[in-house]
């Protein structure tokens, strides 16, 4: 790599991640494409039940659909482990492993962001909320324009299993 293009690369690199370490939501340029990306593309929705229950009906919901269920971890049960308080959190994992590979074939680096992967947590209001990858933001952050098809399924079937534990009837109703 010609050390100019290196030079440029790492300034970039260097104001993203100081970005996030400040908490900052400004546009964050992807270095392998020339798209520009705001906000974290993450999508939150409102739940109509506990962190517990919340994880309990996505698991359930994705084995009904058929929907492979890698994992769920609590965070909080992890953190309480190494003696720091956490507000209740859990991660839940599950994907449809034929739809997934497709992103991969199309940019690998893709591999970050799948299998799909919901945080569910509780904020300092009590309230718990889902939260997602937004799949369109996902698709820009790896320049991936030939599955637009398989993006909007992944949309599809996400935007599903959050009506399952939603505290409104329609999801885009509580979702931030």
């Amino acid at each position: 790599m010609h050390k100019k293009k290196y030079l440029s690369r790492l300034t970039l690199l260097k104001s993203a991640l100081l970005a996030v370490v400040l908490g900052f939501s400004a546009p964050v340029a992807v270095m392998a494409e020339s798209v520009t990306l705001t906000g974290n593309g993450l999508i939150h929705t409102r739940s109509a039940y506990s962190v517990e229950e919340t994880a309990k009906r996505i698991k359930a919901d994705v084995e009904t659909k058929g929907i492979k269920f890698f994992a769920t971890i609590d965070q909080a049960k992890l953190a309480k482990d190494a003696g720091i308080e956490l507000p209740p959190s859990t991660m839940v994992m599950f994907g449809n492993p034929p739809l997934g590979i497709l992103f991969l074939t199309s940019q690998p680096d893709s591999g970050m962001d799948w299998p799909v992967r919901v945080l569910v947590k509780q904020d300092s209001q009590g309230k718990v909320w889902a939260v997602y990858q937004d799949w369109k933001w996902v698709a820009k952050r790896y320049g991936i324009t030939n599955r637009d098809e398989q993006f909007a399924k992944a949309t599809e079937v996400v935007m599903s299993i959050m009506s399952s534990i939603a505290d409104c009837k329609k999801v885009a109703d509580c979702s931030e």
